[in-house]
């Protein structure tokens, strides 16, 4: 009787801790690179990836969509990792995992298991002291979240993912896809990894400097280095950089920002920075009761007349004026006949005043 030949070994194991409210999309695109990539086509068995949830009470635990995820495995039960994930969700006022997944965490750290932070998973492994002296990714949308919370550190916020030695963190979305499918390639094969990422009909696997998406503008940027000053630009809404500033920043000479935007969006640095700003007014004016000057300083604006006077020239409305015209509307819905084309394309193409530059530097 001939045996059956053995499984091959695993080549990667990867333990998951899952914060309460978890975002379910960053989970599910990490970890359906590793069945993809488990097995031939897509017959999901663990094979060549193993992956287990992990919990000390194995209660099932909600995603911030309110699907509900049943762990498979104790803490105490738990098996040798090569990467311990932790899936961050919400950001609130409450502890998003136990202590016992904290205290298991560190001691996965000091025994050299390296730690993967999903989403705001970053926020959880910074509070448990496991991201001194690393440098960090966090979503753009989470930047303002991540300094208010750790005023002493600065975190990576142009980039999909991040790699620090045993420190990986991801910005989430679609980069946890990237991020898998980067470590599929390292310890079972690029064939694999390209494989896994074209049945999730994702084309090319991405490395972790890429820009991450961000607000949409009138016109989608190409070029990288327009895409990471941009998400620079909203990253700093409340308090506008020069475009001197940003250039430095990016370490390119502020003609050659200049000239790659006008390449790439036909539009100069500083018209592209003032879009954003409006587009954030419009959203504030449309979906909150903030008095006008709450709204204007939280742009970039110096006051309330400033911001009217900007809207005027650009728009061809005041702040009030557009409020007025967009009460009694369903979200999303505007105005016919007060702004044409809706907002993210306002003044999409329209020149400054001659000379204008760089943002007012409190507006």
């Amino acid at each position: 009787m001939t045996r059956p030949a053995p499984l091959p070994q695993k080549r990667l194991r990867i333990g998951f801790l899952l914060a309460d409210r978890f975002t379910l999309s960053a989970f599910a695109n990490f970890v359906d690179v590793l069945r993809l990539a488990a097995d031939e086509a897509d017959n999901s068995r663990p094979i060549l990836c193993d992956w287990s949830v992990l919990s000390h009470d194995q209660s099932p635990i909600r995603s911030s969509c309110g699907i509900r995820v049943q762990p498979d495995t104790r803490l105490r039960n738990s098996g040798g990792y090569d990467y311990l994930v932790v899936v961050g969700g919400l950001i609130g006022d409450y502890r998003p995992i136990s202590d016992e997944a904290l205290d298991y965490i560190r001691t996965a750290a000091a025994a050299g298991v390296p730690l993967i932070g999903l989403c705001t998973g970053v926020f959880i492994l910074q509070e448990a002291g496991l991201l001194q002296g690393y440098r960090c990714c966090v979503s753009w949308f989470h930047h303002q979240d991540f300094l208010d919370r750790f005023d002493t550190e600065t975190p990576v916020s142009d980039q999909i993912f991040v790699i620090d030695r045993d420190r990986m963190t991801c910005s989430g979305g679609h980069g946890a896809a990237h991020l898998a499918a980067f470590l599929v390639q390292r310890h079972i094969g690029q064939s694999a990894a390209i494989k896994s990422l074209n049945i999730m009909m994702i084309d090319d696997a991405l490395s972790g400097e890429r820009p991450q998406p961000g607000q949409q503008l009138a016109q989608r940027a190409a070029d990288p280095l327009v895409k990471r000053a941009v998400l620079r630009m909203q990253q700093n809404i409340e308090m506008p950089k020069t475009i001197d500033d940003l250039a430095r920043e990016l370490a390119v000479p502020r003609r050659t920002l200049e000239r790659r935007f006008r390449a790439d969006l036909k539009r100069s640095p500083r018209q592209v920075y003032l879009e954003l700003r409006i587009d954030k007014a419009l959203r504030r004016l449309r979906s909150s009761s903030d008095s006008l000057t709450s709204v204007a300083l939280a742009c970039g604006f110096c006051d309330a007349p400033h911001l009217a006077r900007t809207m005027k020239a650009e728009l061809g409305l005041t702040p009030t004026e557009y409020r007025r015209a967009q009460s009694g509307h369903a979200d999303g819905q505007y105005a016919t006949g007060v702004l044409i084309p809706p907002p993210a394309q306002a003044g999409a193409g329209k020149p400054l005043a001659s000379g204008e530059t760089d943002p007012p530097a409190a507006g």
